[in-house]
């Protein structure tokens, strides 16, 4: 009959904790020495201790698989038990054996909170909360707060030391500082002229404004690699989406049809991308010396709401007004075979950017919406 210890469980965002009763799980032994090793004349048959590890335990798919001999409600014996997890997890598994329990450590294959332990809404009866490691969702994400918050001390009290020299930060707050100091110039630009000029200034907008555009959305590649690279904790989907984005409709729809240049809509996207940088990046400029402006922070996980969106309908507006260009003058078309004839228009390739547009629309909305919960959230809980 198979023996089943007590376990016990607890959950963060990204691991399960799981604590098996289970004393003297690691034995040990000794063995003598072989007969043919002598000291000096003599023979010896010396004792050595020999250490046994008996544990076994292993996950495959999203079962964990759990073997060990030691002394545990049933006396000394083997016991073993297996759990089928609500959602998949990593297969490597940590363990560590003490003289009173098994501790293991699974990580989720995806960051989240599990309603549950395991695929049965009915739990084993083995199975009981560990509640010395017990948390709520929201105390775990005032946890994880607390550690940020303290390594965040950390790295402030090591900036403070003299002599210290931290070049990430520099670089992340000179990246930061130029790309503040570009979009400013480029949002305070637009307004002067839209309250000087009034109508006329939408339809110049291109030849006025698009080499400081140039210049600050070329920079914006280095984000992506920051987030690829682990520069900066931040998604690298949504980070590619917005700069890929934004760089299609400059380079491609603005930059390579003269048609465009003179077209309003150059005005409303350029002025709806600025809108959203100037809080930003001052933002992420105090981030690098972990200081934080309550107004700004407010701004910056708020703006985005209304104008993201209009941001993207007036990129869709821009390419919409450019199809029929495409169509016209064949650029960029695709030569088809000989025994086809003709070629395939850039045209429809901008078609089937417009549905990949709204999608990166939601993927990045449902992303910001993720930051600004959770920020906001959290700092609410705190204050409680």
């Amino acid at each position: 009959m198979t023996l089943t210890p007590l376990v016990y469980w607890a959950q963060r965002h990204e691991e399960i904790y799981l604590r098996v009763e289970l004393t003297d799980a690691q034995v040990s032994e000794t063995r003598p020495l072989p007969s043919d090793i002598t000291v000096g004349s003599e023979s010896c048959a010396y004792q050595l201790p020999v250490f046994l590890q008996n544990i076994d335990v292993q996950v495959h798919d999203k079962v964990l698989q759990f073997r060990a001999q030691g002394h545990g409600a049933k006396g000394q014996n083997e016991y073993e038990f297996s759990l089928e997890f609500l959602f998949p997890v990593k297969p490597e598994v940590s363990y560590k054996s003490t003289q009173r329990q098994v501790n293991v450590v699974v990580r989720k294959e995806k960051r989240g909170w599990w309603e549950r332990l395991v695929t049965q809404e009915r739990k084993p009866v083995f199975l009981a909360p560990d509640f010395d490691r017990w948390l709520e969702e929201s105390d775990a994400e005032m946890e994880i707060r607390e550690k940020e918050e303290r390594r965040n001390r950390l790295r402030s009290a090591r900036l403070k030391e003299p002599g210290h020299c931290n070049l990430k930060t520099g670089f992340l707050f000179a990246y930061n500082l130029v790309q503040f100091l570009g979009f400013s110039w480029i949002f305070v630009n637009m307004t002067v002229r839209l309250f000087i000029f009034g109508k006329d200034s939408l339809y110049d907008t291109f030849h006025t404004i698009s080499d400081v555009m140039f210049f600050c959305q070329t920079l914006a590649a280095v984000e992506v690699l920051n987030a690829a690279f682990g520069v900066v904790r931040t998604g690298v989907v949504p980070t590619f989406i917005q700069v890929v984005g934004r760089n299609f409709i400059l380079f491609i729809i603005f930059g390579s049809l003269d048609e465009m240049h003179n077209q309003p809509v150059v005005f409303f996207v350029f002025y709806l991308w600025s809108a959203i940088e100037i809080f930003r990046y001052p933002f992420y400029m105090l981030g690098c010396f972990n200081t934080e402006w309550k107004t700004l922070t407010w701004l910056r996980y708020t703006v985005w709401i209304p104008l993201y969106p209009l941001g993207v309908l007036a990129e869709a507006v821009a390419v919409l007004q450019a199809i029929p260009i495409f169509d016209k003058n064949n650029l960029f078309s695709i030569p088809l075979p000989k025994a086809i004839g003709g070629s395939l228009s850039f045209s429809y390739v901008l078609q089937g950017y417009l549905i990949l547009m709204f999608l990166g629309l939601f993927i990045n909305f449902r992303h910001l919406h993720k930051q600004r919960k959770r920020r906001f959230r959290t700092k609410k809980r705190k204050a409680n």
